[in-house]
């Protein structure tokens, strides 16, 4: 019996290590785009709240309808033509930069550290992009 049930554990237990776990990565579909922005591509804009900011609209066709309300944006700013970047929210050099999007638009953000004033951008910016694709 004992023979029995030593032989019946060693086949489970072969069974079950013999078990291959498989690995389905989904197809990238995230893309990025580049845009540069002028001390001049930035215009005083006061929100809703009466908050004022300094506004740069980028043009981005690749935000459908859809893709703002399922997808995700990642903007990056580089004031080194693109050697570093940066993530934003971002203050830098006391300008705190943020950002929003809508199907074909990304807008920048600029204002004082402490949000009490607009501040405009006085340097060329090199902005990234990256559209994160989902399922939802």
């Amino acid at each position: 019996m004992k023979k029995i049930l030593t032989i019946l554990g060693c086949i489970i237990l072969l069974a079950a290590s013999s078990c291959t776990k498989q690995y389905i990565s989904p197809a990238t579909t995230n893309q990025t785009v580049y845009a540069d922005l002028a001390s001049t591509d930035w215009a005083l804009s006061t929100d809703n709240n009466g908050v004022k900011s300094y506004a740069a609209p980028i043009n981005v066709d690749l935000i459908s309808t859809n893709f703002s309300k399922v997808g995700g944006i990642i903007v990056a700013i580089s004031y080194d033509g693109g050697s570093t970047y940066e993530q934003l929210p971002e203050v830098y050099a006391n300008i705190s930069y943020s950002y929003t999007y809508n199907a074909g638009n990304v807008t920048l953000y600029a204002q004082s550290a402490d949000g009490s004033t607009a501040v405009q951008p006085t340097l060329p910016i090199k902005v990234k992009i990256i559209l994160v694709d989902s399922n939802g």
